[in-house]
């Protein structure tokens, strides 16, 4: 049987649609066979994934996305094969939320004085018991018919500069790195030209990503084009990155991101799954 990965989704535990079940048995239905669930800076879906990969046959692979600060700008890390369990990832894990509680009490501050309230109830009975995040809070204004989309809720209230616009001091990108390395996961460079950096920055990062000790680079994301692949993919050869492929999935209703519908990883490209245990 062919292997079909998708090592980049979200669930309920953070900002996606899905509860982990639901998403497992999507992905499932979808022809994927390893599924990483990497959730925003939490671990609360995998043990209900898990169960749900048990029940329909797929491999499921721990992970989790963190958020981390490099040079004053927040990057994303996938960590993948992870041991949930490892002390300073779990510790870890519990600082982000309530960094995260606090921010989104920045956030609804900050609406507020826009005269749009009721922002932090919202957001807080839609993550239940998952991570808050700024997607809760586009969601509430598209609810609300402040903004007609999620991007123009970014675009005028929670993109960086703007008027709900919260800065937060992620963990450091290194220290990101050893709790994946530590818990025997793997680092990898979510999305890497969502941050609109020039070439230079993002040589930059990478430098400084593979000598703390980032072992991949996601060439293949659910939103890339043909040139976007190969661009990405001599990043990873000139810096001896493996590739690692993603869907980013968080919404069915989103019809140009699914689960699993992913070009193939570039055959030049060490595939990431070759370094999981």
């Amino acid at each position: 049987m062919t292997e079909h990965y998708d090592l980049h989704c979200h669930s309920t535990a953070s900002d996606g649609a899905l509860s982990p079940t639901a998403l497992v048995q999507r992905a499932h239905q979808c022809g994927v066979t390893s599924l990483a669930l990497t959730d925003h800076d939490t671990v609360a879906g995998l043990n209900e994934a898990q169960a749900a990969a048990d029940t329909v046959g797929i491999k499921l692979i721990p992970g989790i996305e963190l958020s981390t600060s490099w040079q004053n700008k927040c990057f994303h890390i996938v960590g993948l094969g992870i041991n949930p369990m490892h002390p300073p990832l779990a510790e870890a894990t519990r600082n982000l939320q309530l960094m995260r509680i606090e921010r989104a009490e920045k956030i609804a501050a900050k609406l507020e004085k826009k005269r749009i309230f009721g922002a932090l109830e919202a957001v807080k009975t839609a993550a239940g018991d998952g991570m808050i995040t700024r997607s809760h809070f586009a969601d509430f204004l598209v609810s609300q018919f402040h903004v007609s989309t999620h991007q123009d809720a970014f675009d005028r209230y929670l993109g960086s500069g703007k008027d709900a616009y919260v800065a937060t001091a992620w963990a450091e990108l290194e220290l990101a790195i050893s709790w994946i390395s530590e818990s025997g996961g793997v680092a990898v460079l979510a999305h890497p030209l969502r941050y609109n950096l020039t070439a230079s920055w993002v040589k930059r990062l990478l430098t400084a990503f593979k000598e703390a000790g980032g072992a991949g680079i996601e060439v293949v994301t659910g939103r890339c084009n043909s040139d976007e692949i190969k661009l990405v993919a001599r990043y990873a050869t000139h810096f001896d990155l493996a590739g690692s492929v993603g869907s980013d999935f968080h919404n069915p209703a989103n019809q140009w991101v699914e689960l699993g519908r992913l070009a193939p990883l570039p055959e030049n490209i060490k595939p990431i799954w070759e370094l999981l245990n």
